[in-house]
């Protein structure tokens, strides 16, 4: 591939990648969050871990990692500072002793409490500058590119 091919593959990839276009829309979608939700003491990432804990019964590590598409492993290290600050509790399943249970604390029921006008505020200003482009059809889109691919 002569340098001129080389460049032109890259300007193609830098115009047309639905990967680095959908990971550049995530970074500055996550860095608009983290401003907003600064005050709380949440990162849009805590905030979206916290959510998905926030269910009548605690669930186990495995349907959570699952629901925000983590590894188990980063799930486990991204637990770690919200239970070191009191919002998280982490206790053993009673029924298997193998599986681990989360679930938000008062104080981390609290404090998604306050989080969530500031995340329903920054998301409708968010949609709002969506012009031309239903929400929608970009969940949409989003949602069937996130799920796993069929194995050849």
């Amino acid at each position: 591939m002569s340098k001129q091919d080389s460049f032109s593959t890259t300007i193609q990839v830098r115009d047309t990648c639905l990967c680095l276009h959908v990971q550049r829309a995530a970074r500055a979608l996550a860095r608009r969050f983290d401003e907003a939700l600064r005050p709380v003491g949440l990162t849009s990432g805590q905030f979206s871990l916290l959510n998905a804990l926030n269910r009548p019964e605690p669930p186990a590590i495995g349907p959570v990692a699952q629901l925000l598409a983590m590894d188990r492993t980063t799930l486990t290290a991204a637990l770690k500072p919200l239970e070191r600050d009191g919002l998280v509790a982490i206790a053993v399943d009673s029924t298997d002793r193998r599986n681990r249970l989360l679930r938000l604390t008062e104080k981390g029921q609290n404090v998604l409490a306050s989080a969530v006008p500031i995340w329903r505020d920054t998301h409708a200003t968010l949609e709002a500058g969506l012009l031309g482009l239903e929400p929608d059809d970009l969940r949409g889109a989003l949602k069937t590119l996130s799920q796993p691919s069929p194995r050849p």
